[in-house]
């Protein structure tokens, strides 16, 4: 005759199988919350991707009309493919007043990153300060960001001794602007400019630089104002 266990030997087994049962429940919700935590995620991102996206989807459509005009002297530029909202630079201008890329909601801008120690950047500000000349106003303006990072001074010396104007002077101490946008895939030397829609969504995009008071560059920027 099979003996039976003792009193305390079943309680324990019965304990057991009760905080096993608890335990399993317990990861089967860990796991539900989990899953729907990480949809949630998932969707939540797609989301905000979709609606960035719709928002840019005019600037792509805008880059294919504009596109013919990418010749010649701007033949380098790369017209947007997809929809790409560009990261909201932060930078200041010649007072030390903290500015972000939001400041220019609603207009166009040619934004361009230079510095003193590069010479294809030195070489173009003469013709970004003509662009900025002759087609800058309400709708359209060349921001022009300088990323020295050494001497806040020297980068307006510079401008001053060989004579250009007409650029508001904006800056950039700590280089973050060119970060960001090597970030997205946008910065990959210097000089880098980028056309942006009035919503901050990019146009078109050159690594280097352009004659951009060219009737090649004028055509471009007014085709793009024109939509």
């Amino acid at each position: 005759m099979t003996e039976r266990p003792p009193r305390k030997i079943a309680i324990r087994r019965l304990v057991l199988v009760l905080a096993g049962g608890v335990a399993g429940v317990a990861v089967g919700l860990a796991g539900v919350y989990g899953i729907a935590t990480l949809t949630g995620n998932l969707f939540g991102g797609a989301d905000k991707t979709a609606a960035k996206d719709a928002v840019c989807r005019p600037a792509v459509e805008l880059a294919a009309k504009v596109a013919p005009f990418a010749k010649g002297h701007v033949a380098a530029v790369s017209m947007a493919k997809s929809p790409l909202q560009v990261p909201n630079l932060a930078f200041q201008d010649a007072s030390g007043k903290p500015l972000s890329l939001e400041n220019w909601r609603g207009r166009t801008v040619l934004v361009n990153l230079w510095a003193t120690w590069c010479v294809p950047c030195r070489e173009e500000m003469p013709a970004l300060a003509a662009l900025e000349k002759k087609l800058g106003g309400p709708n359209f303006e060349v921001v022009t960001i300088n990323i020295d990072t050494r001497d806040a001074e020297k980068p307006k010396a510079w401008l001053k001794e060989v004579g250009i104007s007409g650029l508001k002077y904006y800056a950039d101490p700590n280089a973050k602007t060119f970060q960001d946008l090597k970030s997205v895939g946008r910065a990959f030397g210097m000089p880098t400019t980028l056309l942006i829609d009035p919503q901050g969504c990019e146009i078109g995009t050159i690594a280097g630089p352009a004659e951009w008071a060219s009737d090649d560059a004028v055509k471009l920027i007014e085709a793009a104002l024109k939509g």
